[in-house]
């Protein structure tokens, strides 16, 4: 386990939205959302959300780690796939309560636990409420790569 890097103090509104201090506002379920788009193709990979850890190991390691709020776990991504995602680089939005990552995955490049590239592969055909596949084909096999078990994520 790592010692938490310690984040600045929130002190002002000027200091949070124009300083250098990095001071991450996490929710009130101590996490902050990660949007996590592919370094090279700049499209987006997934939403994760990281908690206080999770942000303090991927700041450390260069590693992308996030917290399970299905599984109410830490996680390293790609510790079971070897679909790493090793960051490129970290933004953080004005008011420092989101985050964006920027990440080059190991492997096949495949971020989603379903198989697929993005966890974002479908999309909805507005003004219904069908959802259309955006990507052809899965990356990887899930079974394959995480066994039988069933997913937590999953109703």
């Amino acid at each position: 386990m790592t010692a938490l890097l310690p984040f600045a103090a929130r002190t002002s509104v000027a200091e949070v939205e124009e300083g250098r201090s990095l001071s991450p506002k996490f929710g009130p379920d101590g996490l902050i959302p990660c949007v996590v788009t592919d370094a090279a193709r700049d499209d987006v990979l997934m939403v994760g959300y990281m908690n206080r850890e999770a942000l303090a190991l991927t700041i450390e390691t260069g590693i992308a780690h996030y917290w399970s709020r299905s599984r109410e776990t830490l996680w390293s991504k790609g510790a079971t796939s070897g679909l790493t995602q090793r960051v490129v680089e970290m933004r953080i939005d004005d008011d420092q309560d989101a985050l964006w990552i920027r990440v080059d995955v190991a492997g096949s490049g495949a971020s989603c636990h379903v198989g697929y590239r993005s966890c974002f592969y479908r999309a909805v055909d507005l003004p219904e409420t069908g959802l259309r596949f955006t990507e052809s084909a899965k990356t990887f096999d899930p079974a394959a790569v995480y066994g039988d078990a069933p997913n937590p994520t999953q109703l």
